[in-house]
């Protein structure tokens, strides 16, 4: 008898959560919870800053910007198990 799978995002972010809950809110652990929430390819054209309770974001150019704009509820909710609630309550998108 064949066992659904498991996709691993549905595993890695309560795991990670577990590990980053205890650890100090750090521009690093800022970095590392981006670069979970969004993938490598946001990662790379991105830069992120944490500063009372916005997330700075600034990206290479208009396109990517419209991207994060348009997925942003989506990706505080993917912030928010690595980080804590509220957090993140909103994420202001410049591009360079």
């Amino acid at each position: 008898m064949l066992k659904a799978l498991i996709p691993v995002q549905n595993m890695l972010s309560p795991a990670l959560a577990a590990i980053l809950e205890n650890t100090p809110l750090t521009p690093e652990k800022v970095s590392f919870a981006w670069r979970t929430a969004v993938g490598p390819a946001i990662d790379h054209v991105s830069t992120v800053e944490l500063r009372d309770s916005v997330l700075h974001v600034t990206v290479r150019d208009a396109r990517w910007q419209r991207e994060i704009e348009h997925s942003a509820g989506l990706i505080r909710s993917r912030l928010q198990p690595l980080l804590g609630a509220g957090v993140v309550r909103v994420i202001a998108v410049t591009t360079q």
